[in-house]
């Protein structure tokens, strides 16, 4: 086994690691793998992405069914949807230039870890959970799963984000419904793939065995990581990955700027959440606390402010 072949299936580890923990992230870290490493074209890289983050995706969900974090019926008809698009997006991705799908693989990363480190909250500060319309699940589901055709994206980073934002499921739920959404849409945007591109079975093999190993290790690591601190990590994670894949496909002159853009703007929101959290606009506002602005953050709903917050307390006598 040749020395690249061996990094390639010890890395596939953190795929399966991120798969299982996070919901996503898997494709991201196979196509760079195995596009910078492995020496595949895009187009062979992208297939066989969908083939291994497919399959882990479908060994880690089982493990997050059994806690009950797979909303069955969103996922399903999400998942649904996004086989028509994410065929007909690998139908297209055979015959469009690497170059082309790296550069879009790379802008959707970015885009879309800024929606996640941003996030939504309604006006309780907690996550939306209520049912969406069936047309808007299958409109998200088909957008999403086109794009997951397209660049391989298997696709947490796109898969996640869309379940907390448009969907409206806690992160926990949205991480264990994305597999099921994942793996539908992996295999489906694979069989549009198989039409134009083949792929290396042994190298599939090895990477997906890695890769199930790692998913492993990173379930177990969902009870202990806090919500809001896994999908902000999630973001940023995302957001670096998107500005090193994007250096490597633009022209040496503009590469190293958008690289150096990206670091520091994500290192100051960073700094900005973590070291000056009341007053960073990226942060959710404490509840009942004000912010520089004058706004304050969502109340709690307790007796002692139902109704009497602004109610002058009577001396005891």
């Amino acid at each position: 086994m040749e020395i690249t072949t061996i990094i390639v299936v010890a890395l596939a580890v953190l795929v399966g690691l991120s798969l299982g923990l996070l919901g996503g992230g898997g494709s991201i870290l196979v196509v760079p793998l195995l596009t910078y490493i492995a020496g595949l074209d895009p187009r062979e890289a992208i297939a066989t992405s969908l083939f291994v983050v497919g399959a882990t995706s479908l060994v880690s969900m089982i493990g997050h069914a059994r806690k009950g974090h797979v909303q069955w019926r969103t996922g399903l008809i999400f998942g649904a949807a996004g086989m028509v698009g994410a065929f007909l997006g690998g139908l297209a991705g055979g015959h469009i230039p690497g170059t082309i799908l790296m550069i879009a693989f790379a802008i959707m990363m970015i885009a879309t870890a800024g929606a996640m480190i941003k996030g939504r909250k309604n006006r309780d500060g907690q996550p939306q959970t209520h049912d969406h319309p069936l047309w808007r699940i299958l409109l998200d589901g088909l957008v999403v799963g086109a794009a997951t055709g397209l660049v391989g994206a298997g696709g947490g980073f796109l898969v996640v984000p869309a379940l907390v934002l448009l969907a409206g499921l806690p992160m926990t739920a949205a991480v264990g419904t994305s597999l099921l959404v994942i793996a539908m849409k992996s295999f489906a945007g694979l069989a549009g793939y198989m039409t134009s591109v083949s792929l290396d079975w042994p190298l599939v093999a090895a990477v997906t065995a890695a890769a199930v190993a790692g998913s492993f290790i990173g379930l177990r690591l969902t009870s202990v990581v806090p919500e809001q601190a896994l999908r902000k990590g999630f973001g940023y994670f995302v957001l670096l990955m998107g500005a090193l894949v994007l250096s490597q496909e633009l022209p040496s002159p503009a590469a190293p700027i958008i690289l150096g853009t990206v670091v520091v703007l994500g290192s100051a929101a960073a700094i900005c959440v973590l070291a000056a959290k009341e007053r960073c606009p990226l942060s959710s506002p404490t509840p009942g606390v004000a912010t520089p602005d004058g706004r304050k953050g969502p109340r709690t709903a307790t007796r002692e402010s139902a109704g009497t917050e602004d109610t002058p307390q009577q001396p005891v006598r």
